[in-house]
């Protein structure tokens, strides 16, 4: 089974060391770094050849060019994705993060979104691609799947993330017709719990029992 890794702003394919540790052998495994370039159709245009026929998993931006993906009806055999760009459904939903860097840059704006796991050595990418790519995150809209698409889509958003990522969550499963989780942590899935993400993975392949669902979500 072939899994692609997409990441996000502010880091590169090296992200994601902990979850291929954490998934194991037994899977063709791709953790490519985007061209980065501020452009969807050109993010877009790199990820689909590979994405197709494949299991997807992305946070923050990656999992906004997830929802392209399956917007574009890219034939994934699954998608899970944490938190990604809800558009004008949360308007605010990236402003402390674009307020984080145009107060400090890319270090106030990648801990403000990932947290203390992020470290500079998380990307090599300079403040003009940051930019480039924020303005595009925040141009995002989000968008109706084709037919056949929403049932292999899951959702996830943090059990600490605070309350406009439950916003983004319940509003994009009511456009999308998707399904939902609640995962441990907050925004970086990916770097604080590694194996959660893994299993998710492993679900979303067929090859692993869901996992026990968290208690109820909080009030947004």
């Amino acid at each position: 089974m072939r899994v692609v890794l997409v990441h996000g702003t502010a880091t590169d394919g090296r992200v994601w060391a902990g979850v291929a540790a954490a998934l194991g052998a037994g899977y063709e495994l791709d953790c490519p770094t985007r061209p980065q370039s501020g452009d969807l159709d050109t993010e877009i245009a790199f990820l689909a050849p590979r994405c197709a026929g494949a299991v997807v998993a992305g946070v923050s931006g990656g999992a906004t060019l997830g929802l392209e993906l399956a917007a574009r009806g890219v034939p994934f055999v699954a998608a899970v994705l944490h938190e990604p760009a809800a558009g004008s459904l949360v308007p605010g939903l990236l402003a402390p993060v674009a307020a984080a860097f145009a107060d400090g840059g890319t270090g106030p704006f990648a801990r403000t979104l990932y947290g203390d796991s992020w470290h500079a050595g998380r990307t090599t990418a300079d403040p003009g691609t940051i930019a480039a790519e924020l303005r595009m995150f925040r141009a995002f809209e989000p968008r109706p799947l084709p037919a056949g698409i929403a049932e292999r889509v899951l959702l996830t958003v943090g059990a600490d993330s605070p309350a406009p990522r439950y916003r983004a969550d319940a509003a994009l499963t009511e456009l999308l017709g998707v399904r939902s989780r609640v995962a441990p942590g907050a925004h970086a899935l990916h770097l604080d719990h590694p194996a959660v993400l893994a299993a998710l993975i492993r679900e979303a392949a067929g090859q692993e029992q869901p996992l026990p669902r968290p208690g109820d979500r909080p009030s947004a």
